[in-house]
């Protein structure tokens, strides 16, 4: 009986100590999670230049989560498309990549003019600088050099 109790105990202790260990894991340092545009930046090829906040009335959200990607926008009731109409929107969806310091993404989907744009080019590479609760993705041109980035900080 004593070794069948003992037993029933080193069992719950080993079925406890895996439990702890098999918590969550800490989700920093991951871009998996829903990001909140801040602002933009200019670049002269490498050094920032200029910091363009956003405008009044505009909102950017982007969700990463399993490889996907998803964002939406609002922008001030004043902005139009190419055709002269209101535009106070815009959405896409997609798939995405991380490697060392890059972010890739590849959009499938999107509100009517995104669908226009995708005609031309779907798949986007930023430079990614990913902090515990902030991301950059940063555009570089054909010889690497960066031009603008837009900067989120993680939603609470």
């Amino acid at each position: 009986m004593k070794k069948l109790l003992g037993l029933v105990l080193v069992m719950v202790l080993l079925i406890s100590a895996a439990a702890l260990t098999s918590l969550k894991p800490n989700t920093m340092h991951t871009i998996e999670g829903t990001w909140e545009l801040q602002s933009f930046y200019n670049y002269d090829g490498e050094n920032i230049i200029d910091t363009v906040p956003l405008a009044k009335g505009y909102r950017q959200v982007k969700m990463f989560y399993d490889g996907k990607v998803m964002w939406s926008r609002t922008t001030s009731s004043d902005t139009k498309d190419a055709d002269g109409n209101d535009v106070v929107g815009r959405f896409g969806y997609g798939t995405y990549k991380l490697t060392e310091g890059q972010l890739m993404e590849t959009i499938e989907y999107g509100d009517k003019g995104m669908m226009r744009d995708l005609e031309t080019l779907r798949k986007f590479t930023f430079e990614l600088e990913l902090q515990d609760n902030t991301y950059s993705q940063i555009s570089t041109d054909a010889e690497g050099n960066r031009t603008f980035s837009e900067n989120y900080k993680r939603a609470d």
